[in-house]
C-alpha cells in the first residue's frame, strides 16, 4: 500500500472532508482512495482545519547552543570570543567587527560594533570611528551585491530612551531595504517575513566580503 505525498494528503483529506459533510458521517471508516486507505492513522494523522502552521525548528539553535548570552553578559562583548558561525559574525577588523542582528528587521540586517565596551558614539576613538565607517561602507557594497536591495537604513540609537535595545554597547544598524518590502504583517501582526535563515545569510555575506578588508 503506497504512502501519500503531501499533495496526495491534501487532496485525500479534502475529498474525505467533502464526503463526510455530504453523508453526515463522523468518519470514512474503511474508505479507500486509489488503493490508499485515507482513514488509516498510519497515513493520515490528525484532522485538517483552517489554521496555517509556521514551523520554526531553526529557532532551537538559540536555546540549545546558547546564542543568547546571560542577562548579565553583554552580547557584543561575548560575540568576538565565539566562532564566526555561532556569533553570526561576517567580518572582523582591528577595532570593530560586523555581525548579523539576531532579531533582524530585514534579511541581511547587520550591526557594526567596536570591540570596546562603550555606550556613546562620542566615546569612540578616531581609529574606532574610522573602522566603523569603513566596515559600514564595505557592508553596504557586499549586501548590495548579494541581495540586490534598493536602499539602506543606517543609524545608531544612543541610549535606552532613544530606542537602543542594548544601550551599554555602541552598535550601528545597517538595514537593507527593497521596494515594497513593508506590508501589513509588521503593523497588524507584529511579524516580519524573512525569506532566509540567519546562517544562510551570514555565509552569503561572509563569502562575498573582500578578503583584504576582513
Amino acid at each position: 500500500m503506497a504512502r501519500l505525498s503531501l499533495d496526495d494528503y491534501a487532496e485525500s483529506a479534502d475529498r474525505a472532508g467533502s464526503a463526510d459533510r455530504a453523508t453526515g458521517a463522523a468518519g470514512a471508516t474503511g474508505a479507500e482512495e486509489g488503493g490508499v486507505r485515507i482513514d488509516d492513522p498510519g497515513y493520515l494523522v490528525g484532522v485538517p482545519d483552517e489554521f496555517q502552521r509556521l514551523w520554526t525548528p531553526h529557532r532551537m539553535v538559540y536555546i540549545q547552543h546558547g546564542q543568547q548570552p546571560g542577562e548579565d553578559d553583554c552580547p557584543f562583548c561575548v560575540a568576538p570570543s565565539m566562532s564566526d558561525e555561532d556569533a553570526l559574525i561576517v567580518a572582523r577588523g582591528k577595532h570593530a567587527y560586523a555581525l548579523l542582528n539576531l532579531f533582524p528587521y530585514n534579511s541581511g540586517h547587520l550591526l557594526v560594533c567596536p570591540y570596546r565596551h562603550i555606550a556613546q558614539y562620542d566615546e569612540a576613538t578616531p581609529e574606532e570611528v574610522a573602522e566603523i565607517g569603513s566596515l559600514t561602507q564595505t557592508a553596504m557594497r557586499v549586501i548590495r551585491e548579494v541581495s540586490k536591495n534598493d536602499g539602506f537604513n543606517l543609524g545608531m540609537n544612543q541610549g535606552a530612551i532613544a530606542g537602543a535595545g542594548i544601550a551599554a554597547h555602541l552598535h550601528q544598524h545597517i538595514v537593507p531595504r527593497w521596494a515594497q518590502d513593508a506590508n501589513f504583517l509588521p503593523i497588524i501582526a507584529k511579524t516580519k517575513a524573512l525569506p532566509q535563515l540567519l546562517g544562510e545569510v551570514r555565509a552569503a555575506i561572509a563569502d562575498a566580503w573582500p578578503k583584504d578588508d576582513a
